[in-house]
């Protein structure tokens, strides 16, 4: 079959498309090389791993506490809120402001909802109320990240494993 003009694609020139034009379709392999070659933006993978590097410490201290969430799930959420905000800021830009909110309260929400399913209640005492609210931290700290404001993002992540290791040496033992 030959190709249209200019279409790398094998299409018919008179094949009808309905109305669609070949060209929308078309691929340009040299931006895509471009992309993926020397242009790469090492950027985003550095805080994708500064989200995880930044909430491990948390992870490690539930997991050794043996908390129900701890070492896989604790980065894990570092690492998805961050990815959701570059998602948000390089698909909607800084001029976005309001969809860039609804990206922040989507994932607070969503942070919560994995938080609550760290608490336990049982019949006298309810536990798990630190880890939840670490989760929402450590998710503030992947979101902190994923912007770009790495200051906040580690002083979030040392304020966060500080108050769990130092308050919880001072909380009484039941």
């Amino acid at each position: 079959m030959p190709r249209a003009a200019g279409s790398p694609f094998n299409v018919h020139p008179r094949q009808d498309l309905g109305g669609v034009s070949p060209e929308r379709y078309r691929v340009d392999l040299e931006s895509l090389s471009g992309e993926l070659g020397a242009s790469f933006d090492w950027n985003v993978p550095l805080r994708l791993l500064g989200a995880v590097l930044l909430a491990l410490p948390t992870g490690w201290n539930r997991e050794k506490e043996t908390r129900s969430i701890g070492l896989r799930t604790i980065p894990l959420v570092s690492l998805g809120a961050c990815a959701y905000m570059l998602l948000g800021t390089r698909s909607l830009g800084d001029a976005q402001v309001d969809a860039m909110s609804r990206i922040v309260q989507g994932l607070m929400m969503g942070i919560g909802f994995v938080g609550a399913g760290a608490i336990l209640k049982g019949s006298d005492r309810v536990e798990g109320t630190a880890t939840a609210a670490a989760i929402w931290v450590v998710g503030a700290v992947g979101a902190a990240i994923g912007l770009g404001l790495w200051g906040l993002g580690v002083v979030l992540a040392a304020l966060n494993l500080l108050l769990i290791v130092m308050l919880g040496r001072v909380k009484p033992k039941d």
